[in-house]
């Protein structure tokens, strides 16, 4: 293990050292597990490789999607010349 010099507030060592009692560790057991739980959920920065991938997979759902109107048409972008000539005959 390596040793370092950390600063706490009065009320942050206050605090740990109830904890540490009530539980019958060291104030600096406490810490490095307060240190291991907080990386262990940090997010983790992603490869560029995972952001291109995380992007392919969102362009496939949309993709896939099925966006329709009001009406449940689907082909609007394909046949939107022929639906208004519909509405305005």
């Amino acid at each position: 293990m390596k040793r370092m010099m950390v600063q706490l507030t009065e009320e942050q060592l206050k605090a740990l050292k109830e904890l540490a009692k009530a539980r019958h560790v060291s104030v600096a057991k406490l810490i490095r597990e307060s240190v291991a739980t907080y990386v262990a959920k940090a997010p983790k920065e992603l490869t560029r490789e995972e952001k291109r991938q995380q992007m392919l997979n969102a362009l496939d759902k949309i993709e896939k999607a099925q966006f329709h109107d009001i009406e449940g048409k689907t082909d609007l972008s394909i046949h939107h010349d022929k639906y208004l000539a519909e509405i305005y005959s």
